[in-house]
């Protein structure tokens, strides 16, 4: 596993050595600020039944188009880059296993992709410690919403990291991995717009949705379901990602 681990520091280097690291982060806390502070004011209003947490990551959209944005802006390097400067290739001839390439990536981009996440965690802790609300800042929905957090990106990262491996256009790149991280979200919807399958049909293909999983897990309902969903899908898509760099490697 050493070689796992020497590309995966030079993958975190990369990562959060670059000053695109820190400009997403940015863009993503402001943009996550904006229903934070919606849901401030709806808990003014009146009495909810639902935590801070819970309104923060579900109420309107904001949450979902920073989030959805995110994950091509923090993979698209991944692979493209390295096929542009041509290193791809020395990359998967050198004694290291394919595996251990796909990995280091797509466990750096990931670890990146939590790091994210830390900023947004003051917002809950500076509000309980001037409101003294506790009750607002539930236990079970703070869980269950980071753990929904760590399990999309995990899945998304995947499709990220074959939409990567597929280009030596990062833009290209992009646009394919928020196309099908796109398709995926709104494959959960597809139950409004027909109702002509059966219901057994629809109730599958509805429990795919990332946004119905969110509002579960956020209300600190933890289903061992979509864990499963989740971590199992990254593992198949990594296995395509990992086969189409072996096609990659064969015709070196």
């Amino acid at each position: 596993m050493r070689p796992f681990f020497i590309l995966l520091r030079k993958e975190l280097k990369a990562a959060f050595f670059s000053p695109l690291a820190y400009i997403v982060m940015a863009f993503l806390m402001v943009l996550n600020g904006v229903p934070f502070v919606l849901s401030l004011l709806r808990m003014q209003s009146g009495p909810s039944p639902h935590s801070l947490v819970y309104l923060t990551f579900t109420l309107g959209g904001w949450f979902w188009m920073s989030f959805l944005l995110l994950f091509p802006i923090i993979t698209m390097r991944l692979f493209a880059e390295e096929q542009k400067l041509g290193t791809l290739e020395s990359l998967l001839t050198a004694p290291v296993r394919t595996s251990h390439v796909v990995l280091a990536k797509y466990t750096s981009a990931l670890i990146f992709y939590c790091a994210l996440w830390v900023p947004s965690l003051l917002n809950f802790a500076v509000f309980q410690w001037i409101s003294g609300e506790s009750a607002a800042f539930n236990e079970g929905s703070f869980i269950g919403t980071y753990l929904m957090l760590f399990l999309l990106g995990a899945f998304n990262v995947a499709i990220g990291c074959m939409a990567s491996s597929m280009t030596s256009n990062q833009i290209v790149a992009a646009v394919t991995a928020f196309s099908l991280i796109l398709l995926h979200f709104f494959v959960g919807f597809f139950h409004l717009f027909t109702t002509h399958l059966p219901a057994e049909v629809l109730d599958r293909v509805t429990y795919t949705s990332s946004y119905e999983h969110m509002r579960m897990f956020a209300d600190g309902l933890v289903d061992t379901r979509p864990i499963v969903y989740y971590l199992s899908a990254a593992a198949f898509i990594l296995i395509i990602t990992h086969q189409i760099l072996e096609y990659r490697k064969w015709r070196v």
